[in-house]
């Protein structure tokens, strides 16, 4: 089995916010990523999944819970000793236009790294740089033309300031690379080439990826497992065929639903679950079952008792729901709407 390079256990993160109280935005999640798989971490906007992404590379502290790099327990390392650790770590943003630094061209912001951790300087980083972005080296493999080595970020497309981000996080070669909606900000028409462009470097490099989005259908595409965030709680995690197959938790459900289906007659013919109510706010969030109150399911245990995260299949199918048994079975929020 492949190494564990990623475990987060019970991973809290609290905002104070002055004189209304504190923002729960992460609150209890505990995952663990291997070497060679993706994790797609999906829900709505407000969930958590971007705190996540960026508790676990202390670009924010967290305020509880442990996270531990390659058997590494990272969560309160003092940054002088976390220097050398990010070497193994980075991430790649949703905007790539504020992401890169406007005063460095395409050659200096993907050497950058190198130079940051020392791998490299002066002769020997220009020619690492050259080396990399040249035809058989790093720039040719994320799709960057040799010529566009000299160019600054304002000079580019979208989709070309995505890939040279993309290529600055490869450059010193993670183990652990967070995505965090990298395509969210991009054309519709740009977003299928840097997806495909993610899969077959990640499927070539072996590096383990936590990649964060809202959309089910980029999750179907790029992820190994998928794990279900609400309010700031893990809902549903489960490997990627297993969960869009057999999907246990209602919100899961509810989601699922929702997702477009290229085939415009079986779209038609399906019954979507409108979810009633907004999202919670993360300051108050409800007792209990934190999506009991948008659940079509819930009784008066869900309202009281926080569910626990457990698989109910022996193969990794964890769900935090009183309704499912056990053994798996589920009821269907689906069913349930298409008789009403």
């Amino acid at each position: 089995m492949p190494d564990v390079v990623l475990e987060v256990e019970d991973l809290t993160k609290h905002f104070t916010v002055r004189g209304r109280g504190v923002v729960r935005a992460v609150d209890g999640v505990s995952f663990e990523l291997r070497e060679g798989e993706v994790l797609g971490l999906v829900g709505e906007s407000g969930s958590g999944k971007s705190t996540v992404g960026r508790c676990v590379t202390r670009l924010i502290e967290p305020t509880g819970g442990t996270v531990r790099l390659k058997g590494t327990d990272i969560t309160h390392l003092p940054q002088r000793r976390l220097r050398p650790l990010r070497r193994e770590m980075h991430i790649v943003f949703q905007d790539p236009s504020s992401s890169l630094n406007p005063r460095m061209d395409v050659g200096s912001i993907v050497g950058e790294p190198l130079r940051r951790h020392g791998l490299a300087r002066g002769a020997a980083l220009r020619d690492r740089v050259a080396g990399l972005l040249h035809e058989v080296g790093l720039l040719h493999e994320v799709g960057l033309r040799p010529e566009l080595i000299g160019r600054y970020p304002h000079e580019l497309s979208g989709g070309q300031r995505q890939r040279a981000g993309l290529a600055r996080a490869l450059s010193v070669e993670p183990s652990l690379l967070i995505a965090d909606e990298p395509t969210s900000a991009l054309d519709v028409s740009v977003q299928a080439s840097i997806l495909n462009l993610l899969v077959e470097v990640q499927r070539r490099r072996r590096f383990a990826c936590l990649f964060i989005t809202h959309d089910l259908a980029v999750v179907e595409y790029v992820a190994n497992r998928v794990a279900v965030m609400y309010l700031g709680t893990l809902a549903e995690t489960a490997p990627h065929e297993e969960l869009f197959r057999s999907p246990k938790h209602p919100y899961t459900q509810a989601l699922l639903s929702a997702a477009p289906v290229p085939d415009p007659a079986e779209q038609r013919g399906r019954q979507r679950v409108v979810l009633t109510g907004d999202l919670p706010s993360p300051l108050d969030p409800p007792p209990g079952c934190r999506f009991h109150t948008r659940c079509p399911l819930a009784d008066e245990r869900s309202r009281s008792e926080v569910p626990a995260l457990r698989d109910v299949t022996g193969r990794g199918h964890l769900v935090a729901c009183h309704q499912v048994g056990d053994d798996g079975t589920a009821p269907s929020i689906v069913e349930r709407a298409a008789s009403a």
